[in-house]
C-alpha cells in the first residue's frame, strides 16, 4: 500500500465505522448558516402574501352578490388554465384560492428546486461537499441535511400559511389543508429536484432539468383543467404532482388523501437519490455530460451570443410566460367590468380614479406585464453575478475579453429581451381583448415601462459593482417592494407621492392617467447613473467568489 493511499484507506475506515449520517447535525447547522437569509425571505413572501390577498378580495367583494358575479367570471377556460378549477369561487375561501393558490405551490416549488441544487449538485461541483467529507464525515450526512433543510421551508411555509388563513377568521379546515396542499408541493419537488442532483454533473444542468419538469407538470394540469367537466376533475390532472395537490380543494371538499401521495413522492426521491449518491462517483452525475464540438461557433465567440446561450432558457420561459399572461388578460379584462364596481374603494386603489373601468384593468395587467418584464431583467443581470461566484468569470477574463465588454453582453441580452417581453405582452393583450383596446395600443403602453425595468436592472448592476456578495439578494428586495407598493399601495393606504416615488408606480398608466414625460425621464436618468457606477467599480475592483 503507497503512503499517499494509506491516509484515504484510513478515512474510509472511519467514515465505515462511524455510519453514513455522521456529522448530519452540523451539516444542518452549516446549511442553515448559509441560507438563513434566503429560508427567511422566501418563507415570509410566501406567507405574507394570504393576508394581502384576503384583504384586498374582501373590499372587492363585499357582498355574497359580488362573488358570486366573481364566480360567473372565474368560471372560464383561461382562469381554469392559468389558476385551476373554480370549484369554490362564491366563497371567500375559494377566490382566495383562485388568486393565490397557484402561485404559492409553484412559487414553493421553484424555492425547493433552487435551494436543494444550491446545498446539493452546486457544492458538489466546486468543491466543497468533497472538502466536507475529507472528515469522518458520514457519506448521506450532507445530502441528508440539505433534504432536511429544505423540507423543513415547505413545511414551515404551509404551517404560516394556515396560521395567517386562521388569523383572517378562514374555516379551520380550509386553513389547513391550504397550507398543507402548498406544503405537500414544496415536498414534492424537494424529492424531484435531488433526483434531478444526481442525474446531471452541473448545478445549471439540474436546475433546468428540475425547472422543465415543474414546467411540464403545469401544463398537464392546466390541460386537465381545460378538459374537466364542471368541478369534476379530468383524469390527466392526476399525472401531475400539482393536480395532486390541487385536488385537496382548500375550502371546498377540503380531501386530506392526496398529500400522502406528495410525501410519498417526496420520500421516494428522496431515498432513490440516496441510492444513486451510493453507487455514484463524487462529482458525477448519471446521464453522461453532451460532448460539446472541438470548436465553438462564431455566434459562441461573441459575448453576447455566449450569454443568449447560458440564459436561453430563463429567456425562453420568460417569454412563453409574457405569451400566456398576454392572452389571459385580454381574454378576461372585459369579463372583469362585471365584478368590479366604480364605487368600490379597492377598485379604486386598484385600478385607479379612471371613470372607465375597462380602461383602469387594462391598466393593471400592462402593468402585470411590466413587472414581468422587470423579473426577467433582475434574473439576468444576477445571472451575470453568478458567473462570477461560481468562478467561471475568470476563465472568460483570461483572454482578450474585457471586464466592461463581459458586463455589457449581460445588460443588453437583459434590456433587449425585457422590451421584447413587454411589446409582445403588450400586444397580445390588446388583440386577445375583443375589441377593448388595439394590440398597438397597448403595446405602447407596456413599453412605457421600459424605463422602469432598466432602473430594476440598474439596482443589481450598481451592486454588482459595490456589493457584489449582496446584489442578487438586495437586487429581488428592491424589485418584490417596488412590485408590492405599486400593486397594493393604495389598499396600505400609502400616499400618491409614496407610490409614485417606487419604478413602478410612477410611470403614469397610458390608459387611465395623462402622459407626461418627466417620470420616464427622471428613471432613465437614473438607471442610467446605477449603471454607470456600477460598469465603473465593476472594471476597477477585484474579481470575489462566493
Amino acid at each position: 500500500m503507497s503512503v499517499a493511499a494509506a491516509p484515504a484507506r484510513a478515512a474510509s475506515r472511519s467514515t465505515s465505522r462511524s455510519g453514513t449520517m455522521t456529522g448530519f447535525w452540523i451539516s444542518v447547522r452549516f446549511i442553515l448558516r448559509r441560507n438563513w437569509l434566503r429560508l427567511v425571505i422566501w418563507a415570509a413572501v410566501l406567507a405574507v402574501m394570504i393576508p394581502v390577498v384576503y384583504d384586498s378580495q374582501q373590499q372587492a367583494f363585499p357582498t355574497q352578490a359580488a362573488r358570486n358575479a366573481y364566480a360567473q367570471v372565474a368560471n372560464t377556460p383561461a382562469v381554469a388554465a392559468m389558476t385551476g378549477l373554480p370549484y369554490a369561487a362564491g366563497s371567500l375561501g375559494g377566490i382566495l384560492v383562485i388568486k393565490i393558490w397557484m402561485t404559492l405551490a409553484v412559487a414553493l416549488g421553484f424555492a425547493s428546486i433552487f435551494l436543494v441544487t444550491r446545498n446539493g449538485r452546486a457544492d458538489e461541483e466546486s468543491g466543497r461537499t468533497e472538502l466536507l467529507r475529507s472528515s469522518a464525515m458520514g457519506r448521506h450526512a450532507y445530502s441528508m441535511a440539505n433534504y432536511a433543510v429544505v423540507g423543513g421551508l415547505s413545511v414551515v411555509s404551509g404551517a404560516l400559511i394556515s396560521l395567517l388563513c386562521l388569523a383572517e377568521t378562514l374555516p379551520t379546515a380550509g386553513s389547513l389543508v391550504m397550507g398543507a396542499s402548498i406544503a405537500g408541493t414544496g415536498l414534492a419537488f424537494v424529492g424531484i429536484a435531488v433526483i434531478c442532483g444526481q442525474l446531471s454533473s452541473t448545478s445549471r444542468g439540474a436546475n433546468s432539468l428540475a425547472v422543465a419538469i415543474l414546467a411540464v407538470f403545469y401544463f398537464i394540469r392546466a390541460a386537465a383543467d381545460l378538459q374537466a367537466n364542471g368541478d369534476n376533475v379530468n383524469v390527466i390532472s392526476w399525472f401531475s404532482p400539482i393536480g395532486w395537490a390541487q385536488n385537496m380543494r382548500p375550502f371546498g371538499q377540503n380531501t386530506w388523501w392526496p398529500l400522502l401521495a406528495l410525501l410519498g413522492l417526496a420520500v421516494a426521491g428522496c431515498a432513490l437519490a440516496l441510492r444513486i449518491e451510493t453507487r455514484r462517483d463524487l462529482g458525477m452525475g448519471i446521464l453522461p455530460e453532451r460532448r460539446g464540438k472541438a470548436r465553438a461557433s462564431e455566434f459562441l465567440m461573441h459575448p453576447v451570443g455566449l450569454v443568449l446561450r447560458l440564459q436561453r432558457a430563463p429567456l425562453i420561459g420568460w417569454m412563453v410566460g409574457a405569451v400566456v399572461a398576454g392572452l389571459f388578460f385580454g381574454t378576461v379584462a372585459k369579463a372583469m367590468t362585471t365584478v368590479l364596481e366604480p364605487s368600490n374603494a379597492f377598485a379604486k386603489a386598484f385600478v385607479g380614479e379612471s371613470s372607465n373601468m375597462l380602461d383602469g384593468i387594462l391598466g393593471v395587467f400592462v402593468l402585470f406585464t411590466a413587472m414581468l418584464a422587470g423579473a426577467f431583467a433582475v434574473q439576468c443581470i444576477t445571472g451575470a453575478r453568478t458567473e462570477e461566484a461560481e468562478g467561471r468569470l475568470e476563465s472568460q477574463l483570461a483572454g482578450a475579453l474585457s471586464r466592461s465588454t463581459w458586463l455589457w453582453a449581460n445588460v443588453l441580452v437583459s434590456a433587449v429581451g425585457s422590451a421584447l417581453m413587454l411589446l409582445l405582452g403588450g400586444y397580445l393583450t390588446g388583440v386577445s381583448s375583443n375589441g377593448a383596446a388595439t394590440g398597438s395600443q397597448l403595446a405602447g403602453a407596456a413599453f412605457a415601462y421600459w424605463p422602469a425595468v432598466l432602473l430594476m436592472m440598474g439596482v443589481p448592476l450598481f451592486l454588482q459593482g459595490f456589493a457584489p456578495r449582496l446584489s442578487a439578494s438586495l437586487g429581488w428586495a428592491v424589485y418584490g417592494i417596488s412590485v408590492v407598493v405599486a400593486m397594493f399601495g393604495g389598499l396600505f393606504s400609502l400616499s400618491e407621492s409614496v407610490i409614485a416615488a417606487t419604478p413602478y408606480g410612477a410611470v403614469p398608466r397610458l390608459m387611465t392617467e395623462n402622459f407626461t414625460a418627466l417620470p420616464i425621464l427622471v428613471l432613465s436618468a437614473i438607471a442610467l447613473a446605477l449603471g454607470v457606477l456600477g460598469f465603473w467599480r465593476f472594471s476597477n475592483r477585484d474579481i470575489i467568489p462566493e
